[in-house]
C-alpha cells in the first residue's frame, strides 16, 4: 500500500506537474505575509514568525509545510520590508523558497492602501532515490530533478481597523522544463483574493468572519472560511471549513501584547483523505515597536 501511494505522488509529480500546488495555510490571518507581500510592514511593527503544518497525519508521503518570516515597517511606517523562507514537502517531491519583500503605504485617512512586490528563487526537488521500484531501470523513476527557478510576485492590500481586503499573485512566473523534448509544467499561478471585517459584540467580545478565495488554471476555486470570537482582544476562538470538505478548529492567544501563539487541528471528510488523517498547524511569533515611529498599541490585523 505504501509503494502505490509513493507511486500516485511520483506520478502526479513526473507525469503532469501541472498539478503542483501552493502550500495549504489556515492562518492565512494572523500571518498573510505568506501569501501576500503588500502585508509586509503594515501594522507599523517588527514582525516574526515560524509555523509548521503536518497535512493528514498517518498519510504516506502526506504534506509538510515549514515557514520563517519576518518584516518590518520603515521611514516612518510609509514603506515595508520583509523576507520569507518556505519549505514545502509531497511524497518524494520538496520545494524550498526564499523571497524578498517590499510594500509601499498610502495613509487615506482611516485607512491604508499598500502595494507590494517580492522577489527570489524556488527551488523544485524530487528525490527518486526514497522509492522501492519493482523496475529499478524505469526511465520515469531514474532521474532526480533538482531545478532552481526565479520568482516575483505581487500584491495589494487595503486596511482599516474593521475591516482588511486583499489581492495577490506571490508567485507570478510560471516554471516549465524540457526532458528529452518534452515540455513539463512545474508551476502555475496562484492567485488570492481574502477579506475579514471585525464586529465588536460589546466591551470584552469582537466577531471576526473571514474568507479566502484561492484560484489556479485547470482546478475549480478553493474557499476558506473562518469564523472566530475574539476575548479582550487577546485570545481567539474559532470554526473554519476548506470547501466544506474539510472542517477545523482554531485557537490563538497573544501574550503580553508581544508574543503570539496559534494551533489548528484539521479533519478532513470522506471527500478528501477521510476522517482517519488529521492536519495540524502551530504557529509562533512576535510583534515587536523597534522604532521610534512604530505603534505602541495591537490592530485587529
Amino acid at each position: 500500500m505504501k509503494r502505490l501511494l509513493l507511486l500516485w505522488l511520483v506520478l502526479g509529480s513526473f507525469q503532469t506537474l501541472s498539478a503542483q500546488q501552493d502550500p495549504l495555510y489556515a492562518q492565512y490571518l494572523l500571518n498573510p505575509m505568506v501569501i501576500n507581500p503588500a502585508y509586509a510592514g503594515l501594522n507599523n511593527n517588527f514582525n516574526g514568525s515560524v509555523a509548521y503544518r503536518k497535512q493528514w497525519a498517518g498519510f504516506d508521503g502526506s504534506p509538510t509545510t515549514f515557514n520563517v518570516n519576518g518584516h518590518i515597517s520603515l521611514l516612518d511606517n510609509k514603506i515595508g520590508a520583509g523576507i520569507l523562507l518556505i519549505q514545502d514537502k509531497l511524497g518524494i517531491t520538496k520545494n524550498t523558497e526564499f523571497q524578498g519583500a517590499f510594500s509601499y503605504k498610502l495613509q487615506l485617512k482611516d485607512k491604508v492602501l499598500s502595494f507590494g512586490m517580492q522577489g527570489g528563487f524556488i527551488n523544485f526537488r524530487n528525490n527518486t532515490s526514497n522509492l522501492t521500484l519493482d523496475d529499478p531501470t524505469d526511465p520515469v523513476f531514474v532521474q532526480t530533478a533538482n531545478i532552481v527557478k526565479p520568482n516575483v510576485g505581487a500584491g495589494v492590500i487595503l486596511k482599516s481597523e474593521r475591516f482588511m481586503i486583499g489581492l495577490s499573485v506571490p508567485r507570478m512566473l510560471p516554471s516549465k522544463i524540457n526532458d528529452g523534448g518534452t515540455e513539463f509544467q512545474l508551476y502555475r499561478q496562484h492567485f488570492y483574493l481574502f477579506g475579514s471585517y471585525v464586529l465588536y459584540l460589546n466591551e470584552r467580545l469582537r466577531f471576526k468572519p473571514s474568507v479566502l478565495f484561492r484560484g489556479v488554471k485547470g482546478s475549480p476555486i478553493s474557499t476558506d472560511l473562518n469564523f472566530n470570537i475574539i476575548v479582550d482582544g487577546n485570545y481567539t476562538a474559532g470554526i473554519l471549513t476548506r470547501n466544506f470538505n474539510t472542517y477545523g478548529l482554531l485557537f490563538q492567544a497573544l501574550i503580553s501584547q508581544k508574543f503570539k501563539l496559534g494551533y489548528i487541528f484539521e479533519v478532513p471528510t470522506g471527500n478528501s483523505v477521510g476522517a482517519n488523517y488529521s492536519t495540524h498547524e502551530v504557529f509562533i511569533g512576535m510583534v515587536l515597536p523597534v522604532l521610534k515611529s512604530h505603534a505602541r498599541s495591537t490592530t485587529n490585523f
